[in-house]
């Protein structure tokens, strides 16, 4: 079973950097969809868009400090906790912008649908780390 998506494999991952981690990688990517979307939301939201950007900047940055205890399975998935956490919030943001800003509601819907990909795939590989390999 790989680390990285919990499913198994004939051949072994090794994960050597939190870049290797496709959570990390993809958190970084919807960061970059994020912004871009944000500066189309009135700055009548401000305090939303402040919110949105402190989630998704909180979810890679949680990755990284867990991933350098990953030696201490219940210490990194600890961290996963609260990136999934930070996910869940900004999904919960997204949806406030989508009800106050209704013309931009469909892609902030999106985006959040896309974060809640990412937030099933970190509990994944919450449920996942530190488990023995099976065949």
């Amino acid at each position: 079973m790989t680390q990285q998506t919990g499913e198994f494999s004939e051949s072994v991952m090794f994960i050597n950097d939190v870049t290797d981690l496709e959570v990390y990688v993809e958190s970084l990517r919807l960061m970059r969809v994020l912004y871009a979307f944000l500066k189309k939301v009135p700055s009548s939201e401000y305090d939303t868009v402040r919110q949105c950007k402190k989630c998704t900047k909180s979810i890679p940055a949680q990755l990284a400090e867990g991933f350098a205890k990953r030696f201490y399975p219940a210490e990194f998935k600890r961290y996963l906790m609260i990136a999934i956490g930070s996910s869940d919030e900004l999904v919960t943001h997204l949806k406030l912008i989508s009800i106050a800003v209704p013309h931009l509601a469909n892609e902030a819907l999106k985006i959040g649908e896309e974060y809640r990909t990412l937030s099933k795939r970190m509990n994944r590989l919450h449920q996942t780390w530190g488990a023995k390999s099976a065949k």
